[in-house]
């Protein structure tokens, strides 16, 4: 033997015992490491169902320890009225390859330590069965985690392409989906991306009409933060290529192009934010394009610590009653009453005041649907604040709460034209003249009966209403009132109208 094949030999030799005796230390500590995964993910498991009907545990059911590997046993049980009227239990195997060079990572040319990998699957089960023989047999879900020594881990999960009847009228065909997470320590920081090429559902309405519904190019994104409350903060993304849905007695087509979803939560002291966008870059029906459509909501100067307790009161107390008042109705009879304690009402309150303290805003910053020829816009925001009194009468209390009331609604009068340029032809109309007098007409009638009632005005080619509110004064389409006087207005509005009708 030369000299350099007996370095190489010392050196395989040398990382073979290294290995070994890590993969031995590594055995000793997995239970440890897995308990603490279990336990933090139940404690995941419950800020996530906060507020839901349901609650959802995950258990270690067995581990068998060996000197490279080891074989884990997992029990995932949903509950509750989400699930069903019976409990759900999803079972899983976890074949875990020691550190710190599973044999697996070492193939694939990955040298880098990690404590274990770990290599899970869904197991075959009654609950289960129908979703194995859907993939053909195989483990219809599974995925590989490895476990770095400072417990961060990275991860790829796998959902198999599915093809299945579901009952006598209705198929599923799945293509799969794939995910990457990666995340830190406990799980502070997550990030995760994960793609679907396609997914058709055919099945039948109430009326037996056929409904087939076809989504392509799905991708998820999220980048998140824990919070020191506990919960994640940070961005979560949607995007979808296309979807095409056919329903009705005639097989009706729409089509959605571009659609993007995006959420993002953050935290400031004891205060909370967040805002979801949404957006479709084109709407079409039977391949006739209607338009683009967005939506923007937001939430500010949400306070977080009496978000909590409140929640808190409305699991252990509201969640419970509703459920004995939907027992009670259909039963025939009366409503029961919600018991509070003293303390409860007590700790309710100040929450509230607190919450209503930190000055939370509510808004609809735009809702719009962008046709050839125009646009269509509304937005709402609403400042609440603290009265000086919750004991008020719930009209006085109702003005109280509200700091600011800020309505903008403009309706393109060819925006309309444009749809119920559609809706004619969908009802089988061919003639392209009479299409059109009959949408303007249309058009005309709404805005003619808008401006009459004085709920709005005209600029332009836009019926448009403005409605503000702040210190007891409303302004509402230039005209300014008191509260009264504005409620007073709208009841002689709807009183005119349900006379007429």
């Amino acid at each position: 033997m030369n000299k350099s094949a007996g370095v190489l030999l010392g050196i395989v030799v040398a990382i073979g015992a290294i290995s070994a005796g890590g993969a031995w230390y590594t055995g000793t500590k997995i239970e440890g490491v897995l308990n603490n995964a279990v336990t933090n993910a139940n404690k995941e498991l419950q800020t996530a169902m906060a507020g839901s009907n349901g609650s959802a545990s995950l258990e270690l059911v067995s581990l068998e320890r060996h000197t490279f590997t080891s074989t884990a046993h997992y029990r995932l049980k949903g509950e509750g009225e989400m699930f069903g009227e019976a409990p759900v239990e999803l079972l899983f195997v976890d074949h875990i390859e020691h550190g710190p060079l599973p044999f697996s990572r070492l193939v694939s040319l990955k040298w880098l330590p990690v404590m274990a990998t770990s290599n899970y699957e869904l197991e075959k089960s009654p609950a289960t069965e129908k979703w194995f023989a859907a993939a053909k047999g195989a483990a219809p879900l599974k995925g590989v985690t490895n476990i770095g020594y400072d417990e961060s881990t990275t991860s790829s999960l796998e959902l198999l392409p599915l093809e299945t009847a579901l009952d006598e009228q209705s198929s599923l065909k799945f293509s799969g989906l794939t995910m990457n997470i990666s995340a830190s320590a406990q799980a502070q920081k997550v990030k995760a991306d994960g793609y679907m090429d396609n997914l058709k559902l055919v099945t039948v309405s109430q009326d037996q009409a056929p409904v087939q519904v076809e989504l392509n190019g799905l991708t998820l994104a999220s980048n998140l933060t824990k919070s020191s409350y506990g919960y994640y903060t940070g961005e979560n993304t949607l995007e979808l290529t296309n979807s095409k849905t056919t329903f009705g007695p005639k097989q009706s087509v729409l089509g959605v192009k571009n659609f993007e979803m995006k959420n993002l939560t953050e935290e400031s002291g004891s205060n909370a934010s967040g805002r979801a966008d949404y957006k479709v870059g084109e709407v079409t029906l039977n391949d006739k394009k209607i338009g683009s459509a967005s939506m923007a909501m937001s939430l500010k100067n949400l306070d977080i610590p009496s978000t909590m307790s409140l929640m808190q009161i409305y699991q252990t107390k509201l969640q419970p009653y509703e459920k004995e008042a939907a027992a009670a109705a259909e039963a025939g009879l009366p409503a029961p009453e919600l018991n509070l304690t003293e303390a409860e009402s007590a700790q309710v309150k100040a929450d509230l005041q607190k919450l209503l303290g930190a000055g939370p805003q509510v808004a609809l910053e735009n809702l719009s649907l962008k046709t050839a020829n125009g646009e269509s816009r509304a937005s709402l925001v609403i400042d609440l604040t603290k009265p000086p009194s919750m004991d008020l009468p719930p009209d006085q209390l109702a003005k109280q709460l509200i700091a600011l009331l800020d309505l903008n609604v403009q309706v393109s009068k060819p925006m309309l034209i444009d749809l119920l340029s559609v809706q004619a032809q969908l009802d089988g109309q061919t003639d392209a003249k009479a299409i059109v007098d009959q949408a303007s007409a249309g058009a005309d009638m709404f805005s003619g009966m808008a401006v009459g009632s004085q709920l709005a005005t005209i600029d332009g080619t836009n019926v448009v209403t403005k409605l503000h509110y702040a210190a007891n004064q409303v302004e509402f389409n230039g005209q300014k009132m008191t509260v009264e006087q504005f409620v007073g207005f709208l009841m002689n509005k709807f009183a005119g109208v349900t006379q007429v009708q």
